[in-house]
């Protein structure tokens, strides 16, 4: 990273907190889990349209969310589901209707997936930037 750009970002970098003595294999085992299961663009997606609309039935949410297919929906709600992120309430009726809404611990990790909103628009000059500097860099044979 060019000292220009280190430069550009220093005024957003937070404290960090101290790295634990010792990590705790359990604890890194499950973070790794949840990492591998909903730091995907779909799970993604959904817990967004879910915070920001409520409860919402298959169709209507497969529609915001955008691009995603059946099959994908349900394999992310049911994975979603399975983590305690979201409920799923179906109700006894011809034809059967079925509404998705966040749980709170789906809504606890929607916020933690906005400080990611959060850093990408502090940083995105320094992005762009860094992105045009590898381009350059490529372009003239570099890489």
């Amino acid at each position: 990273m060019t000292s220009e750009i280190q430069d550009s970002i220093a005024p957003y970098r937070p404290a960090q907190p101290a790295p634990p003595e010792q990590s705790d294999p359990e604890l890194d085992m499950l973070v790794r889990e949840i990492i591998g299961r909903v730091a995907d663009k779909w799970t993604m997606l959904v817990l967004g349209t879910l915070e920001e609309h409520g409860r919402l039935r298959f169709t209507r949410l497969g529609e915001l969310v955008g691009g995603i297919s059946q099959k994908m929906l349900t394999k992310t709600l049911r994975q979603m589901e399975e983590g305690g992120l979201l409920t799923r309430t179906i109700y006894p009726v011809i034809p059967p209707k079925v509404d998705y809404e966040l749980t709170e611990l789906g809504r606890s990790l929607d916020e933690a997936f906005c400080g990611v909103w959060v850093w990408a628009e502090q940083h995105r000059s320094a992005i762009e930037a860094a992105r045009a500097a590898f381009g350059e860099r490529a372009s003239e044979g570099g890489e």
